[in-house]
């Protein structure tokens, strides 16, 4: 494959002859020598690989053991050793962590200071969030968080502002289709090709599963997959949106899915992580469908220069089987401008970086005491994500009351027969999903159901 060609630490690179399902971890660490950057996990869970990496979109935190090398072409990237400046300097953020003894062992602090300089060169306060993607093995996260309060406020340094003037100084090479349209023509002609975008999947197929990637085609040069449109009383959504991006749009127009989302994993994850990626893999887990299928989206699926448009739960036809063709691919999701009634709920062991049990959404309209529209949909409850047509069924034309959301509970059974695995048993998950209706009725009436704001 072509050589990677980006910015190291301010410096211009070269990696050269490098097989494309390498990860930018092994290559930091195996031939730069650069072993700041630390391996934990291997797959993206625990922070502690953390890279900053700076596009024309701006600087991300991303988790550098799940990064495939082809990814990082034409961009800059900075390791722990990059944060200080060339002469030493510490970064305000690095002074912090020493003047709050912020580390311990010291194994986890280089993605922790990587993920807060991030978040320092951005602006970002709200430090809780924005360490929910590193683990903090011995230390406690009270030092760290105080570390990232006192650095509020001290200016940027100059060497961290200059990733994005010095992107002209590599050229934006990489391997695979730069349009749309160069993809629909490769993959028609290649359909058993592994699509590659955020690689938050299919970098654990390389480090847990140690599978090879055949004819991996790299989707990150494609611009035109990555908009956010406005069209004629919708929103069209490109498959490579990120979470990150998404979570942003629904800020103000459905502000509980921007909460939900705020739960994806973590920062790194959703930084990489993508909308058509999270519909593709066809997980009955995936918390980005269930939401969708609420508000009514449409799913554009492209085929060399044909679009074909179903609505998206009619894509989900089995656990892992989904309604595509060969050499077919998702290029876009729609969702119909609406009032923001849109209430979503995942329920998970850990609140932060966890897989959902259960995740509901409810798209609720009420008018004069009764429902007059509901769409219900919900993950983890069988083998595919889900509308509860049922439960629709229940509320559609009904007061809205408890008697109702009773009668609407019961007929959930009907919907779903969930399984029990070692995330939740099959009792467990219609009773909680049964209670989310509940919780929805009890928001509307003004109760606080919010574990983070309700008070003993």
């Amino acid at each position: 494959m072509p050589d990677i060609a980006f910015l190291l630490n301010g410096t211009p690179v070269c990696a050269a002859d490098q097989p494309p399902a390498r990860t930018l971890l092994d290559w930091l660490r195996e031939d730069r020598g650069l072993t700041g950057t630390k391996e934990g996990c291997n797959e993206g869970d625990c922070g502690a690989c953390t890279v900053m990496v700076t596009d024309a979109g701006g600087a991300r935190a991303l988790n550098a053991c799940i990064l495939l090398l082809p990814q990082i072409a034409g961009k800059a990237v900075r390791t722990i050793e990059g944060i200080a400046g060339p002469d030493g300097t510490l970064h305000p953020v690095q002074r912090a962590m020493v003047d709050h003894h912020g580390s311990q062992c010291g194994f986890c602090t280089p993605g922790i200071v990587v993920a807060l300089a991030v978040a320092h060169l951005k602006g970002a306060t709200d430090h809780d969030r924005q360490m929910s993607g590193n683990l903090c093995r011995c230390t406690g996260y009270a030092p760290i968080i105080r570390a990232a309060e006192a650095a509020v406020g001290e200016a940027v340094p100059g060497w961290m502002a200059d990733d994005a003037a010095g992107l002209a100084m590599v050229p934006p090479l990489g391997d695979g289709p730069g349009t749309v349209d160069e993809l629909a023509e490769h993959y028609l002609a290649n359909p058993g090709a592994t699509l590659i975008a955020g690689a938050t999947d299919a970098g654990l197929w390389v480090t847990k599963q140690l599978r090879d990637l055949p004819d991996p085609v790299f989707l990150n040069r494609i611009a035109g997959l990555a908009q956010i449109e406005a069209r004629d009383g919708a929103t069209r959504i490109g498959a490579g949106v990120t979470i990150a991006a998404l979570a942003e749009w629904a800020e103000g127009r459905h502000p509980s899915l921007a909460a939900m989302l705020a739960r994806f994993a973590s920062v790194q994850i959703r930084n990489a992580a993508t909308v058509g990626g999270n519909i593709a893999n066809g997980s009955p887990i995936g918390d980005a469908p269930p939401a969708l299928i609420a508000l009514g989206a449409r799913l554009g699926l492209r085929r060399g220069r044909a679009t074909r448009v179903l609505a998206l739960e009619d894509f989900f036809l089995d656990y892992r089987k989904q309604d595509r063709l060969p050499g077919e691919f998702v290029e876009w999701v729609e969702v119909p401008d609406q009032p923001g009634a849109l209430a979503c709920y995942k329920l998970s062991k850990r609140f932060d970086q966890d897989i959902s049990a259960v995740c509901g959404c409810f798209n609720l309209a009420v008018a004069g005491g009764v429902v007059t529209a509901a769409r219900v949909a919900f993950g983890g409850m069988a083998g595919i994500p889900a509308r509860a047509r049922h439960v629709e069924q229940a509320l559609l034309g009904q007061s809205w009351a408890p008697v109702t959301i009773h009668k609407a509970q019961a007929a959930m059974a009907q919907d779903f027969t969930p399984l029990s695995d070692m995330r939740a048993s099959a009792a467990y998950r219609l009773e909680a999903a049964q209670a989310m209706l509940m919780r929805l009725w009890l928001e509307r009436q003004g109760q606080i159901t919010d574990i983070l704001a309700v008070q003993p």
